[in-house]
């Protein structure tokens, strides 16, 4: 039998269909697997060899105040050793300028970012690393040494800007954006760590929007890149070889890399630095409220879908919020465009607003959302938005003729003159006080204290417990399972949500 060599004319419809699948396979293999996965550089020589002249390190020098005399140990009065100890001292005293005073130095990192014709350039660092130094000098990758002015600097985000002089060419790098960075994406730190110089380590991101307690717009990059101490200043890179972060602060028991680094994102420190090269200090926006989380509880009580925004628990008076109609008791939603998801976000986008600029605050109010508009002020050092914190004052005492609030665990009553006195309130204080907490209660879980008032109930002023019974039966008819509480206690005003559910 003889057999022809196959044609394209003889491939039946079957075997066209397959391969028609297996090229669509290839495709997509090809396609997709770079879109899931990308792999680690062969090495970071390149990159490396390109940014070590951009870093440097920097070197402070502090005078110290000491003691003008020693110390004379402590001796029993009359002591026999007592004239012996104060002659001795007198004699062995430093003489000079020495006995006062001694320099302290210590060492960071940082990296140049501008590069001038006439030879300056702008050096980033963070403020702890020149703060209350008396001088500072930039070391170069090839370890010229050159003395720094500073230019501004900022200790609620850690950052400082100094300016260098030389007759030679000085390298620089720029900034990326950090908001494109991912979770899994590769970074190079370099710095100066332990004072060793230039060193470059590597690692990945490993979190983002790391709230680390530091400082009121904490919104760290988290890397595993290890940084130690004197890295501190030092940048951050992408694979671009871009800043998109500037190292600040570790979290190590042992005081050495432990796989957690914290940086500044750049998003967030490029407007802080250029007002610091523009204008020596940072004009930061100001809404003049005082805010607080929304719970879970507190977004039942009014009618939001899910936890979200800021609530506002109280306005400064005279600050723009005020001037603005904004009340106590809206959450604020979206702010000049931009959503507040949860209320440690809104303080960072206040600040980062331009002053007197009129922004469109989306507030939820009333079981609807609603536009207030704000004409921006100027944050003093000493106002900012916050929340305040939970927590009230123990007292060990009760009131003869009060009123017993089942539902919440509370012991209320009007409020007089002796009770003003006996709970040290002052004269303009309003609402229902309380005067004993059930230890079981809803409310002692929240933190309601004695002492503590009700100001407002469901967002309605109170003045009397009858009024505040009157509240918890209008919410349970409605069938409503929590009711909103503003209180006013030693840390301030403040809104809870509890329970009336009967048991």
């Amino acid at each position: 039998m003889n057999s022809k060599p196959m044609t394209i004319h003889s491939i039946s419809r079957w075997q066209w269909q397959m391969l028609a699948m297996g090229l669509l396979a290839m495709m997509f293999m090809a396609f997709s697997i770079p879109a899931y996965a990308r792999s680690a550089p062969d090495s970071f020589a390149d990159m490396a060899e390109k940014l070590l002249p951009a870093v440097v390190n920097i070197s402070t020098t502090q005078v110290i105040e000491g003691r003008s005399n020693p110390q004379m140990p402590q001796l029993p009065p009359g002591s026999p050793f007592e004239e012996f100890f104060k002659d001795f001292l007198e004699r062995n005293q430093p003489q000079g300028p020495d006995r006062r005073q001694h320099k302290a130095t210590s060492l960071g990192s940082g990296f140049i970012i501008d590069t001038k014709k006439n030879g300056d350039a702008y050096v980033i660092t963070n403020n702890h690393v020149i703060a209350d130094a008396d001088e500072i000098t930039v070391i170069l990758h090839d370890n010229d040494r050159l003395k720094a002015e500073l230019i501004g600097r900022d200790a609620k985000t850690d950052l400082a800007v100094l300016k260098i002089k030389s007759t030679k060419k000085m390298a620089s790098v720029s900034f990326g954006n950090s908001d494109d960075a991912r979770v899994g994406d590769w970074v190079v730190a370099i710095g100066n760590p332990f004072g060793l110089g230039g060193t470059v380590t590597a690692g990945i991101i490993s979190a983002r929007g790391r709230d680390i307690q530091s400082g009121p717009y904490d919104n760290f990059i988290q890397t595993d890149a290890s940084i130690n101490r004197g890295n501190s200043g030092g940048p951050l890179f992408n694979m671009d070889g871009e800043v998109i972060g500037i190292n600040s602060a570790i979290y190590s028991p042992s005081g050495g890399s432990v796989g957690i680094g914290f940086s500044i994102p750049s998003s967030g420190a490029q407007p802080i630095i250029n007002q610091l090269i523009n204008h020596g200090q940072v004009r930061r926006g100001w809404l003049g409220v005082h805010i607080q989380g929304v719970t879970e509880e507190i977004a039942e009580t009014l009618g939001l879908k899910k936890a979200e925004g800021a609530l506002v628990a109280s306005l400064i008076k005279g600050g723009p919020a005020e001037d603005s109609g904004l009340k106590a008791g809206d959450v604020i939603l979206e702010f000049d465009g931009k959503p507040v998801p949860q209320m440690r976000k809104l303080p960072r986008i206040v600040a980062e607003t331009e002053v007197d600029k009129p922004v469109n605050v989306v507030v939820w109010r009333d079981g609807k959302k609603k536009t207030v508009k704000v004409t921006i002020g100027r944050l003093d050092e000493t106002e900012m938005a916050a929340a305040g914190p939970d927590g009230g004052q123990d007292n060990d005492n009760a009131a003869g003729g009060d009123k017993m609030v089942d539902p919440l665990g509370l012991t209320l009553a009007e409020l007089t003159p002796a009770l003003r006195e006996k709970f040290k309130l002052d004269e303009k204080a309003r609402g229902v006080i309380v005067t004993e907490v059930a230890d079981d209660g809803v409310a002692f879980e929240k933190g309601i204290r004695p002492g503590d008032l009700i100001v407002e109930v469901s967002q309605q002023e109170v003045t009397s417990p009858d009024q505040v019974i009157g509240k918890i039966d209008e919410a349970r008819k409605e069938g409503n399972k929590r009711i909103l509480l503003l209180i006013e206690g030693q840390s301030g005003l403040r809104f809870v949500a509890l329970s009336i559910e009967k048991e």
